[in-house]
């Protein structure tokens, strides 16, 4: 046990060099971060890896960590926050702030099940925000990995956010993700009833398990108010399989900001997936014949990403419309 690496937070000289090399030609100079978190440590509400990474992220510190994984890049996101229990109106709070800052950026609320509607409209429009994050977590009672879509994103933040033109991102659960019929029948439904919401299915439609994103995203086309964010997938074939049907105009780059900064990568084993972090294994041990020093995980899905791009042939503008114009576009916000 004692090879087994601890858990750090630092930019290498080998980062750098990985990305001048693999990444740099590849990442356009203008980025929207589709999906990132604003935070106090304190809002994780329990211990998180990232605790050894800045106590507070405010717009001014994300920038310079991003500095780390995209260097010398003009970036602008959707933003919000991580406490997924009964601290989330501080957390709000703090992101309505942040995001204030700059006016080619914007946030969302993060919404509870248990929130009512109308105030929950009111509590976005007052903050600021253009959308919801919602979460499995908000329930009762855990584990919540197998909850329904409706049973965390309900029907009547739905509404709202049909009738606002909102913006939500959804980290769908159950252990299939979109090969799950439930998640499909679900999503279909809310989008089909709620053209004016705008859906973001997180994790290129939860696809760590890229097969499952193969699978199911069939279930998707034709809807014309769903995208998928790239954040933290570290592997290619849900992306092409979301280019493929939906069109590289429904993917959006994500960093998942500070899950991008730990290093590590998500592997399919069968039909689940196992994260890998530093401190996982003992990289020395596996190493056999040269050593394996893990990557950021945003290098790692930057990489990824870079695979399905070439696979499916796509343009510069089209690699510049997924890192940036396909968000902007979504979110009516002026080039």
């Amino acid at each position: 046990m004692e090879a087994f690496l601890s858990l750090t937070w630092e930019l290498r000289a080998s980062d750098g060099e990985f990305f001048h090399k693999e990444l740099n030609g590849f990442v356009p100079d203008r980025i929207f971060d589709a999906h990132a978190h604003l935070y106090h440590s304190y809002h994780w509400g329990r211990s998180h890896p990232t605790k050894r990474g800045p106590e507070i992220v405010g717009l001014e510190t994300y920038h310079s960590q991003m500095e780390w994984l995209i260097p010398n890049r003009q970036i602008h996101g959707l933003f919000f926050g991580v406490a997924f229990h009964e601290g989330y109106a501080e957390a709000n709070d703090f992101v309505s702030r942040e995001v204030a800052k700059d006016a080619a950026s914007r946030g969302e609320l993060l919404a509870p099940p248990y929130l009512d509607a109308e105030e929950m409209r009111q509590l976005a429009k007052q903050l600021g925000f253009q959308g919801l994050k919602v979460y499995h977590s908000f329930l009762q009672p855990k584990p919540t990995l197998n909850a329904d879509v409706r049973d965390f994103l309900i029907e009547d933040h739905v509404r709202v956010a049909h009738e606002e033109g909102w913006v939500v991102t959804l980290h769908m659960v159950r252990d299939r993700a979109l090969a799950d019929p439930r998640n499909q029948q679900q999503i279909q439904y809310y989008c089909r009833r709620y053209p004016g919401m705008k859906l973001i299915l997180a994790h290129a439609a939860r696809g760590f398990n890229p097969f499952h994103t193969i699978e199911g995203i069939q279930a998707l086309k034709g809807l014309r108010n769903v995208w998928c964010d790239t954040s933290a997938v570290t592997e290619a074939g849900g992306f092409e399989a979301i280019i493929e049907t939906l069109g590289h105009d429904r993917l959006l780059w994500g960093s998942d900001y500070p899950i991008s900064h730990l290093r590590g990568r998500c592997v399919a084993i069968g039909d689940q997936f196992l994260w890998l972090y530093e401190d996982s294994l003992d990289w020395a041990a596996v190493g056999v014949r040269i050593p394996i020093e893990p990557l950021f995980v945003g290098h790692e899905s930057l990489r990824a990403l870079k695979l399905a791009a070439y696979r499916q042939h796509l343009t510069d503008v089209q690699i510049e419309d997924i890192f940036d114009r396909n968000a902007r576009a979504m979110l009516e916000i002026e080039n």
